[in-house]
């Protein structure tokens, strides 16, 4: 018995009492953000954006088990906002499809969604009409040739089905009155909607692959209207990533029980609280690395040093030394060295606290 097989499916109910507080503190945590951001220049909500959305890109892929390259995510947004950064990448034709799907939802979040619309984000997904090694429908609802489709986890023989989806005859009609609701609902806050439509979209399952990602594209879609502007300060999916077991579960649970959707709409609204205050830590860092580069503008530094001061002031893994240097700028040891030395005489970087055989290094204090 899953949530399509109740009666009044999909008449979804809630208690709105049990809701009222936590929606609250989420609309007065996102008109904070926003009030913060719109307070800054061009250049800096520019660069919140490209971080937020990179991020939320890396995760919502993640989530599924696929890990893209940052560099290339981060540069397929740059060029297709029209951002003039050094050092982009070439992107490969997958990274640019996700992009593309991201970008559509959000910078044309007050576009209505309709059926072509979603068949092209699919096919920006899988423009080979491949998942993986395998062969999937692309831009199209899927079939049950091969049997119905279902979310299963464990070894051959002992497969554990967590989720059977509705039949594939049935997505025509179900995908249109999901669309006549996701453009025309005025009654439902666009919170509360974000969050029913990830559950109502990853429920009917229309695609063969790629509905986990969609589902997202559409809450942040959703999100972006409530904010009222394509500017994205915060990630739902860099959320969802760090709490995907809870995640999955209360899907499934969600799946398993009546139309009563409260805990699910309860979980949507505590992760999105946690994704605003997180992004909030690390809209601080960028407005601390802007005033870094500020202090720092006729200071000659060259574009090895220029990329790894920044990854410094980001989420740097480790202690930095010449090894990982080298390595990260791809360059050799002794220009590894030569370049810390020079930006420790310029009271950029000190020797950090020992810690092994090799020396450390960290930004100064005073420097950041």
């Amino acid at each position: 018995m899953y949530l399509y097989n109740n009666q009044n499916w999909p008449i979804f109910i809630w208690n709105s009492e049990k809701l009222l507080s936590l929606l609250s503190h989420v609309r007065n945590r996102q008109g904070r953000l926003i009030g913060k951001m719109g307070a800054l220049g061009f250049e800096l909500r520019n660069e919140a954006n490209l971080e937020i959305l990179t991020q939320e890109i890396i995760k919502s892929t993640e989530i599924e088990g696929e890990f893209l390259d940052r560099e290339q995510v981060r540069s397929s947004i740059a060029r297709r906002l029209g951002l003039d950064i050094s050092g982009l990448v070439f992107s490969q034709r997958n990274v640019d499809g996700i992009v593309d799907l991201m970008l559509d939802a959000t910078k044309n979040y007050d576009q209505d969604l309709n059926k072509d619309r979603l068949f092209s984000w699919h096919t920006s997904l899988f423009p080979m009409g491949q998942s993986g090694m395998y062969k999937i429908i692309s831009g199209n609802w899927r079939e049950d040739s091969t049997g119905p489709m279902q979310v299963v986890s464990g070894a051959l023989g002992k497969e554990k089905v967590h989720y059977q989806a509705l039949p594939a005859a049935q997505i025509e009609n179900e995908m249109r009155i999901f669309l006549d609701w996701f453009n025309w609902d005025q009654n439902t806050d666009l919170v509360m909607k974000a969050a029913i439509a990830h559950l109502w979209f990853v429920t009917i399952h229309p695609f063969e692959d790629g509905n986990g990602r969609i589902s997202r594209a559409l809450s942040e879609m959703l999100l972006a209207r409530s904010d009222e502007q394509s500017y994205r300060f915060y990630s739902m999916s860099t959320q969802i990533r760090k709490e995907r077991n809870s995640y999955y579960d209360i899907l499934e649970k969600t799946q398993k029980s009546g139309l009563d959707i409260t805990n699910w709409l309860e979980w949507f609204l505590n992760c999105l609280i946690h994704a605003i205050e997180n992004s909030e830590k690390l809209l601080e860092k960028i407005i601390d690395k802007h005033a870094f580069w500020v202090t720092h503008a006729r200071v000659n530094i060259n574009d090895r040093q220029r990329k790894i001061l920044n990854m410094l002031m980001e989420d740097f893994e480790g202690v930095l030394n010449t090894t990982k240097w080298a390595k990260i700028a791809k360059c050799s040891q002794d220009t590894a060295l030569r370049d810390i030395q020079d930006l420790i005489e310029k009271g950029i970087l000190v020797k950090g606290s020992p810690r092994g055989r090799s020396t450390n290094y960290e930004l100064k204090a005073n420097a950041e």
